[in-house]
């Protein structure tokens, strides 16, 4: 791989585990400085320890203030921004409109636009100006859903169809400066959380039951893991590599888009 990784500073949104996580250990191996925005104290503590090239924030990517912070923190630390990548979420944990209770939707809505939407909207405008000055781009973590029903409930499929609209809507906006794509992961095996407002208290995608259904659904055949994503974000935040790439999406789900009608994969 060119070296357009090595040296640069990217900020994290969300890095504490699952696909963020595995977005931020293939950075620092590429030789990239990673600050990083995370709720947990003890994911924060998690990241800290692994070295001098992570600054771990503590903090809610909800938050204008918080963002703020994380940002102020990274460039004090390491000197500038070159790559910003949005890896907050919740997913809805395929609740349907029919089974959500009326007097919740509203809560629910909110809940779920805040993280998946909102925080993205709030890093982007926070970490412009840097990444003007800097030439550098974003990656927004988007999903299969960004494309595909039944990927979940109608909350989390808005949400994620939303965030496919900012992206191509701060491609525009920030070119010639930034580069603005995104990744759509398909069903992998994290601890992603449900919705408190629905009382959705247990990650869902990591159980056995789950992670074999999940399998089974795609035409590869693959038990996704986080770590089967990090190099759709390293190309994307590699300058060298992608620097005529942006308003694009890359779909690292297993080959949902081109699954059969009458059966998973062709050669089964």
């Amino acid at each position: 791989m060119a070296d357009g990784l090595n040296d640069k500073v990217a900020l994290v949104t969300g890095g504490g585990s699952g696909i963020g996580r595995a977005v931020v250990e293939a950075f620092v191996g590429e030789g990239a400085k990673v600050g990083v925005l995370e709720l947990s104290p003890e994911k924060t503590e998690e990241l800290e320890a692994l070295g001098p090239n992570v600054k771990a924030v503590r903090g809610d990517a909800t938050s204008l203030e918080d963002n703020e912070k994380a940002l102020s923190e990274t460039v004090d630390t390491f000197g500038r921004l070159d790559a910003l990548v949005c890896c907050v979420g919740l997913w809805d944990n395929q609740a349907k409109l029919k089974r959500i209770p009326k007097e919740k939707l509203r809560e629910a809505f909110q809940e779920i636009f805040a993280v998946n939407v909102e925080s993205y909207v709030l890093a982007t405008k926070v970490c412009a100006d840097a990444l003007i000055d800097s030439g550098g781009c974003i990656v927004y973590t988007l999903s299969n859903s960004s494309f595909y029903p039944d990927g979940g409930g109608p909350l989390y499929m808005a949400s994620k169809f939303a965030v496919r609209g900012l992206l191509v809507e701060m491609a525009y906006e920030l070119a010639p400066k930034v580069r603005v794509n995104g990744v759509a992961p398909g069903g992998t095996a994290t601890e992603i959380r449900g919705l408190k407002s629905l009382d959705q208290d247990e990650p869902m995608l990591a159980s056995p039951k789950m992670k074999e259904g999940l399998k089974a659904i795609n035409p590869l055949q693959l038990e996704i893991e986080p770590e089967d994503h990090v190099g759709a974000y390293l190309y994307l935040a590699n300058g060298e590599l992608s620097r005529s790439v942006t308003g694009v999406v890359i779909n690292s789900d297993g080959g949902i888009g081109s699954r059969g009608m009458t059966k998973i994969a062709g050669l089964l």
